[in-house]
């Protein structure tokens, strides 16, 4: 092969690999659909099935904040709902969050905690699929990693119950910290030693960006539309 040969085959190759990468960013930028699914420039994944626990209960508030004056780490959670089989967004979908205090304690009758409702509540998704809640860093209890409860709904059907989890270094850290250090700085149940994270809970791995004292924690959920 020429010098000439080998420089005009290079740019042919760079010119090809350019026309990938605006291909990519275009499929990002857009909601992608079927076409973009099958020819690989994006991929969505059908979020696992967890038990809803023994803790759920229905008919909960519309509200973003279900603090209720909970102390704790401040947590800000942005919560994708995604169509698994088109990976577009997923507006107007009811989604649903309940989860334990920082000592590990649920709100509700259900619960042994009549005339509660703490950190529980149901929010909209937006027009890009999102779902905000403003809440606290999960305590935890026995047998159990720290976690929150999941539930989203489509036109009054259940289409997801999950669980969103925790990874371990941030969990450590926020432990250190009041009040979660007078019930355990380290939670009895590691992410590999809990049952319910090992039948698929790293799909719901919350991915952490820490916001002042606090934390932003966001994941997608591909669900069937």
């Amino acid at each position: 092969m020429t010098e000439n040969e080998r420089l005009t085959r290079r740019k042919s190759l760079l010119r090809l690999a350019g026309l990938a990468a605006s291909a990519a960013w275009k499929v990002e930028s857009a909601d992608a659909g079927p076409k973009a699914v099958s020819a690989g420039l994006v991929k969505c994944v059908l979020t696992p099935e967890l038990t809803e626990g023994p803790y759920y209960v229905a008919g909960e508030k519309i509200r973003r904040d279900v603090t209720e004056g909970k102390p704790g780490v401040a947590l800000l959670l942005n919560l994708t709902v995604l169509n698994a089989s088109t990976c577009g967004h997923v507006k107007n979908a009811a989604v649903e969050i309940w989860h334990c205090d920082a000592l590990g304690v649920y709100s509700g009758a259900i619960a042994n905690n009549p005339g509660t409702n703490f950190l529980r509540g149901v929010q909209r998704t937006n027009a890009k699929g999102i779902a905000t809640f403003k809440t606290i860093y999960p305590g935890f209890y026995q047998g159990r990693a720290v976690h929150i409860h999941v539930k989203v709904h489509i036109g009054g059907n259940v289409v997801h119950t999950g669980q969103l989890f925790f990874p371990a270094a941030v969990t450590n850290a926020v432990f250190a910290r009041s009040p979660y250090k007078t019930h355990g700085t380290r939670p009895d149940t590691t992410n590999a030693q809990d049952s319910i994270f090992r039948n698929g809970g790293d799909k719901g791995m919350l991915s952490l960006e820490q916001s002042g004292a606090g934390y932003v924690g966001s994941v997608a959920m591909g669900v069937h539309v």
